[in-house]
């Protein structure tokens, strides 16, 4: 069964097909960049087969997606021969709010759903809305299955999602704490445990999913009860342009000063903080350590407020957990960065950690970094979000 994942943005769309007849294969990916603006870029992979782009303007979502299909069924670069190879699609949806707490196939009343997310998701599930009618227009008889961010992070009590504001913001507006990249969060964490043979439903788990966008969950019997992000992705830790926490107080006097308007303050937020604008470089923390090599004392400080933002909230879940079994690191950043991944563990020696720094140098593998003796243990896994939202989608159209 052939399923096409899809994660659409406000100007983007990222896609997996992948065949999950048996053991999961990837049979190509790629990206649609710069929807709607004068020039678009279209990356199209393969397996097997020569990478192709093309570089043409791309009015619309419908546009894009119109481009991957031709793509892959395109007689040079394509991997099926029509479109009716394509079983299902599923979608990567950011923001399901109180409604879901699952996967689910996509009908009108989960569309009404997401709509109504749109209000608090403005950013994101707009754009998943217009990939999912798209693909009603373009593929009508294909059945088509969302899978939310929010959904594992469902679980959290009361306590950890309730805001220390009137309780009618709740209760009228639903302003709580909802948390984000849910299917990473519990894809790396059941994978360690198949690797280490634990059963995770007696294990508490922390795991650091370390990207662009950057947060931490803690796990307990394989469920989430606590997450870094909140009532949107711009919560907790400082990331690549993300603010991470921060004094209401200190935002809304910066808006005072400057004159800004709701809009201009989720711009600086989400698109002008972080450690791009900590360092004044980049958000790229390959170029914040070329720039520390060559002395920028800003960019050392970036670097330095990242892993003590993530160390941070490593403790305070062992905390919650009362004690942890494994940290996993995850992402671009938890992933590849041996040097963050260092910095962030030093000093955890009060939680039984004992890191190794020769099993450290590690780049994209599943493998535990931390001593032998260490009572807390360490691993790098890799996650891969669009085998989770194919999984989901394959079982659900059985």
């Amino acid at each position: 069964m052939n399923i096409l994942v899809l994660n659409c943005g406000s100007s983007s769309i990222k896609y997996q097909l992948l065949d999950m007849a048996q053991t999961p294969v990837l049979l190509a990916k790629g990206l649609v960049e710069k929807i709607g603006l004068p020039m678009g870029n279209f990356t199209h992979k393969p397996e097997g087969k020569e990478k192709w782009a093309v570089e043409q303007p791309i009015t619309d979502h419908t546009v894009g997606m119109d481009l991957i299909l031709k793509a892959l069924t395109d007689a040079n670069h394509g991997v099926i021969k029509s479109l009716n190879e394509i079983n299902a699609v599923g979608h990567r949806i950011a923001h399901g709010g109180e409604y879901f707490s699952h996967s689910v196939l996509i009908t009108p009343d989960v569309k009404e759903k997401i709509q109504a997310c749109c209000e608090i998701a403005p950013l994101h599930n707009p754009a998943h809305l217009k990939g999912i009618e798209t693909m009603e227009r373009l593929l009508p008889e294909v059945p088509q299955v969302a899978v939310f961010d929010t959904s594992f992070h469902q679980t959290l009590p009361e306590k950890a999602y309730i805001y220390g504001i009137p309780y009618e913001y709740y209760s009228e507006y639903k302003i709580r704490k909802y948390g984000f990249h849910g299917t990473s969060h519990q894809f790396v964490a059941e994978k360690a445990c198949q690797i280490l043979g634990w059963d995770i439903t007696k294990k508490k788990i922390i795991t650091c999913h370390l990207g662009n966008g950057a947060s931490v969950t803690a796990i307990n019997g394989g469920k989430s009860v606590d997450t870094s992000m909140g009532f949107t992705p711009v919560a907790g830790l400082v990331m690549g342009t993300r603010c991470g926490d921060i004094d209401s107080g200190a935002l809304l006097y910066i808006c005072d000063k400057k004159g800004l308007s709701p809009a201009e303050a989720v711009k600086l937020t989400n698109k002008e903080s972080g450690v791009f604008g900590i360092s004044g470089v980049s958000s790229d923390f390959r170029e914040l350590e070329t720039a520390v090599e060559n002395g920028n004392k800003r960019a050392e400080l970036a670097l330095d407020v990242f892993a003590y933002n993530v160390k941070k909230y490593i403790g305070a879940y062992a905390a919650v957990l009362n004690g942890v079994d494994l940290i996993i690191f995850t992402g671009g950043i938890g992933e590849n960065n041996m040097t963050m991944r260092q910095a962030i563990c030093d000093g955890l020696s009060y939680l039984g950690v004992e890191f190794d720094e020769k099993a450290n140098q590690v780049r994209g593998e599943d493998k535990i970094i931390s001593a032998p003796n260490s009572r807390t243990l360490l691993m790098t896994i890799t996650t891969d979000e669009e085998l989770v939202i194919a999984t989901d989608t394959l079982k659900l159209v059985k």
